[in-house]
């Protein structure tokens, strides 16, 4: 077995050998982290620790997606809406989950094309910095949060943070308070539409089981009868359009 391994073991020492002089020449010629003071008592970064910063924000993006735009309200009402049918695993978790990504950009496509015009483009452009690109971009998303948040939640939140500040303008209040009020009236929004949602199909429900007691055929699930007549109902109205319409407009689209 070991004289298997020989060979591989001769040419990674071989190159390791090779290799050795080009760092012993210039151990250090890998660009160091650094941040440098400009004149206007700013700072620029270097382009090694951008990318670290970068990647680190990309682990976020997940969060960003679904706290800050309008993911939230759309994935729940579609979970909603595959409870009130009765199907449980009918669309599939990822097929949900895609449909509202896809809403999602479309419900969010003028506050993304905003922020490439006033801090993607520039910062590519490099007149601005990384840290002010930052900035202006949460300005749009920002304004998208707190027309979607209710007055009642963002107050709560300001009290909850114990900040005694009173706030001359919306645009004063850090994203630490928008974030959640935003996420708690979108959960609230969410549960709305569902519940309207649910209504028609709970009286199919209710039908079908009158009906089966009055027959009495009490050992038949009710769930059975009436999943086909909640199907059909569904797709007769064209159900999926209505939906996806009404929580698009939900937005003031």
């Amino acid at each position: 077995m070991a004289k298997r391994f020989l060979p591989h073991i001769a040419m990674l020492a071989a190159a390791l050998l090779f290799v050795q002089p080009v760092w012993a020449a210039d151990p250090f010629s890998m660009p160091a982290l650094s941040v440098t003071n400009s004149d206007d008592g700013g700072q620029s970064y270097s382009v090694t620790l951008q990318v670290v910063i970068l990647m680190t924000m990309l682990s976020f993006i997940p969060a960003i997606i679904m706290m800050m735009t309008a993911f939230t309200r759309i994935i729940v009402v579609f979970g909603i809406l595959r409870q009130a049918i009765g199907l449980q695993q009918t669309p599939s978790n990822q097929i949900l989950i895609g449909l509202a990504l896809f809403l999602t950009v479309f419900v969010m496509a003028p506050v993304f094309k905003e922020i490439h015009k006033t801090a993607i483009e520039p910062y590519m452009n490099e007149k601005m910095g990384a840290l002010e690109a930052a900035e202006v971009a949460s300005v749009p998303l920002r304004k998208f949060m707190l027309a979607q948040t209710r007055e009642t939640d963002l107050n709560l939140f300001v009290e909850l943070a114990g900040d005694d500040q009173k706030f001359s303008s919306l645009d004063q209040v850090p994203l630490t308070v928008v974030i959640p009020a935003f996420v708690t009236s979108e959960l609230k929004t969410a549960f709305q539409i569902g519940f309207l949602l649910f209504i028609p199909f709970l009286i199919i429900d209710l039908v079908v089981a009158s009906v089966l007691m009055a027959m009495g055929m009490m050992m038949l699930s009710p769930m059975i009868v009436s999943l086909p007549f909640k199907i059909m109902l569904f797709v007769f109205i064209d159900g999926w359009a209505m939906v996806v319409g009404t929580v698009a407009a939900s937005f003031g689209l």
